[in-house]
């Protein structure tokens, strides 16, 4: 198997996976693409890695939303955060504490950003979604628009989240980093290593074949053909065929 075309099969599931609908997240290009200045939330997942930190902390210090929520309890990425915490930020206490916890305290250490609601009990993507609609009801915050920020991994299935569950709101997609891998001294690596508390490889690689059993809306996927949790995801034949490849070096690194 060629390293160099299994890297491009990473990255066209990468491409899928990881949207962005803007090509930088300031308000310019917010007027550009949808004729307003400011969204009336962000909101930033607690499985979007540091990275996802630094985008939201510079967009709302650029003014491109009315509030911010930050949203993420225990799951799957939990430890992972309050290990690249711990690293970048010895003072933040992170052991036993929430993802949305974890990052509003980095937020506020490193972008003097306090204003801001907290939803701590979402465990899973599909909570993640209906627990931030249900906050951004009780609290009576106006949601036409709104960005969302993810992991570049798992931000088409948060996307699709919001459409099953209030497909009135108009989600903007920023993936919280865009990445290449490439081939260097026949091994795989990222194309840039400046991506805060970004996955190792192999976790990268495991992250994104999770994905796309369930993107694709058949039986055992999670849209409406399957378990019901996200709206229809049209999966490209070509992400397809990039999986199956892929799945005959990674098979073990399918998650569950």
């Amino acid at each position: 198997m060629s390293l160099q075309v299994v890297a491009e099969k990473i990255n066209i599931l990468a491409d899928f996976c990881g949207k962005r609908d803007v090509q930088e997240l300031t308000r310019e290009e917010l007027i550009k693409k949808y004729n307003i200045e400011h969204a009336d939330s962000l909101i930033l997942f607690g499985g979007s890695i540091l990275e996802g930190c630094k985008v939201a902390g510079k967009a709302m210090l650029n003014g491109v939303a009315k509030k911010l929520m930050i949203v993420g309890g225990e799951g799957h990425t939990t430890e992972s955060l309050r290990k690249k915490v711990k690293e970048e930020c010895p003072e933040i206490e992170t052991e036993n504490k929430m993802e949305a916890d974890i990052m509003g305290q980095y937020m506020n250490l490193k972008y003097n950003i306090k204003d801001y609601y907290i939803e701590r009990e979402s465990t899973n993507c599909g909570n993640n979604v209906t627990y931030a609609l249900r906050l951004l009801n009780e609290k009576n915050i106006e949601a036409k628009n709104i960005i969302i920020i993810q992991d570049a991994t798992m931000q088409h299935r948060m996307e699709a989240g919001f459409r099953k569950y209030d497909s009135n709101i108009n989600i903007i997609n920023y993936a919280s980093y865009k990445t290449k891998v490439i081939v260097k001294e026949d091994k795989l690596t990222f194309e840039k290593n400046n991506i805060l508390g970004m996955w190792d490889i192999e976790r990268y690689i495991s992250l994104l074949m999770g994905e796309i059993p369930r993107l694709n809306d058949n039986e055992s996927g999670y849209g409406p053909n399957g378990r019901g949790y996200i709206a229809h995801v049209e999966v490209p034949k070509d992400v397809l065929d990039a999986f199956e490849y892929l799945k005959g070096e990674y098979r073990n690194l399918v998650r569950a």
